[in-house]
């Protein structure tokens, strides 16, 4: 089955067509444009679709039943579009032809002037391969390049592998600075060359990078480390001198050596990138972003040999915890979700403990099972070490160990509470935190299950108190 006649059956394709047909009854101008016309020509289902026509945002709007606006003033309409047969609402974009004014915040232009041809539409768009346009009435494999309308050569670039911006690179990324991000993720998503002069550009302007939202510099980053390219994509960051701006923090890593008894393949930086070359498209965000950030406490707490060491090599003391601490202040930089930061701190905070996994007491180790998403802490574990010496002792151990126990055996039912101490005459202090750690540590153990044991035991503990801590 091609491309094409999968999509079809989409309902994201029958809801886009049928605008294109409404608006072409109505006397306008319509088609698919951009990224789903560069997909269905490399091979690809597209997940979505855009339109592109003649029709003003307001009359667009009043052709259909369900449209809200995104950005009228530039002449952005969303159309939704109810799919019973697949249960489901599709939303499709409507842009009108437009040619762009003077552009002052690296994002949007001052005023818009809408055009009626198509081939004026395109060279406001970014790179050649997302500036073709498709007619999609009465489309077929055969007739796909009778439909396709392609001012900017876009299709020529497509085959050739080439990422080249539309007219003027350094006129299109003035216009909007998250075009060179988006550059790196496309080059790295397709393993695409850049072409020289749009290369030269994004180096000439990388520095202006920061004019754009961390918000959107948090997805576009996002988006290449969970779409199968995440190394390609970093090293073209650091080629373009946009990784120094955006992350100074993981640019930091770049020749900062390592022992080589345990990293044989490098410093930091060629240790991260082998961890990025090994996530798969769509890894969950929250493991990716940890595999780029896991060793990001080392520049600061690199420690050359030292003579007088009985054993001289590289140190990197305290690194996890200093790592926690400088994702952290990333993470918020970046304006991530609270539930996204704490459990990126946490698999950075926690990924040296593997190595003392066989040597742990059965409380500790079942308190490190109950990690929050446990099995993300061994996947970026595992990423770790078959990035560096390969050693799987660790891993294999503690992934057989959580696996074998069920949860209420690392996470067991409390046999004592803070009421039961207060019952007990305790008053609460540092002490009774202590004495419930001491009774739950005893019952992971497996010294106690029951409550009887459990009373008979803090009994033991109370009378071991001094007096005015009771």
């Amino acid at each position: 089955m091609t491309a094409l006649t999968q999509a079809k059956g989409t309902p994201s394709f029958k809801a886009a067509i049928h605008i294109v047909e409404q608006l072409r009854q109505r006397g306008f101008r319509a088609y698919f444009a951009g990224g789903c016309v560069r997909d269905l020509l490399m091979g690809h289902t597209p997940k979505d679709y855009d339109v592109a026509t003649n029709a003003r945002p307001e009359t667009v709007m009043m052709g259909f039943d369900r449209t809200f606006s995104v950005g009228a003033h530039f002449g952005v309409v969303i159309v939704c579009s109810a799919d019973k047969a697949a249960g489901c609402e599709v939303l499709t974009e409507v842009a009108t032809f437009r040619a762009d004014g003077e552009y002052v915040d690296g994002r949007r232009p001052l005023e818009v002037s809408y055009a009626e041809q198509p081939e004026d539409d395109v060279q406001r768009r970014d790179f050649t391969i997302n500036g073709m346009l498709l007619d999609p009435i009465g489309i077929t494999d055969d007739n796909f390049q009778d439909h396709l309308l392609d001012f900017v050569h876009g299709q020529q670039d497509l085959q050739a592998g080439i990422l080249r911006a539309i007219g003027n690179p350094q006129r299109r990324f003035e216009e909007d600075k998250l075009r060179m991000l988006r550059a790196v993720r496309f080059a790295a998503r397709f393993d695409f060359t850049i072409e020289e002069q749009t290369m030269r550009a994004i180096q000439q302007q990388a520095s202006t990078i920061t004019q754009v939202s961390n918000e959107r510099i948090r997805d576009e980053l996002t988006k290449m480390l969970t779409e199968g390219h995440a190394k390609r994509a970093f090293e073209l960051l650091d080629e373009t001198g946009l990784l120094q701006y955006v992350l100074p923090e993981v640019a930091a890593m770049k020749g900062v050596e390592q022992p080589p008894e345990w990293h044989p393949e490098g410093d930091v930086w060629i240790h991260t990138l082998l961890l990025l070359d090994k996530l798969p498209a769509g890894v969950k965000g929250t493991l990716a972003w940890a595999a780029l950030l896991h060793d990001v406490g080392k520049p600061p707490t690199f420690r050359a040999p030292d003579p007088a060491d009985p054993k001289p090599r590289i140190r990197f003391n305290g690194h996890a915890d200093v790592g926690a601490t400088i994702t952290r202040a990333i993470m918020n930089r970046l304006r991530f979700s609270a539930a996204d930061i704490d459990q990126v701190v946490s698999l950075v905070e926690n990924h040296m403990r593997f190595g003392d996994v066989k040597h742990m007491k059965q409380s500790t180790l079942k308190r490190f099972f109950r990690l929050n998403n446990f099995p993300e802490h061994l996947a970026l574990h595992k990423l770790d070490v078959t990035s560096s010496h390969n050693l799987l002792e660790m891993y294999d151990y503690a992934k057989a160990e959580f696996e074998k126990a069920p949860e209420e055996v690392y996470k067991p039912t409390p046999l004592l509470t803070g009421r039961d101490l207060i019952e007990a005459g305790l008053k609460p202090g540092p002490r009774f935190k202590q004495l419930l750690q001491d009774l739950e540590d005893a019952q992971l153990e497996g010294h106690i299950t029951t409550r009887e044991q459990a009373i008979n035991l803090l009994r033991d503990l109370m009378a071991k108190l001094p007096q005015e801590t009771r």
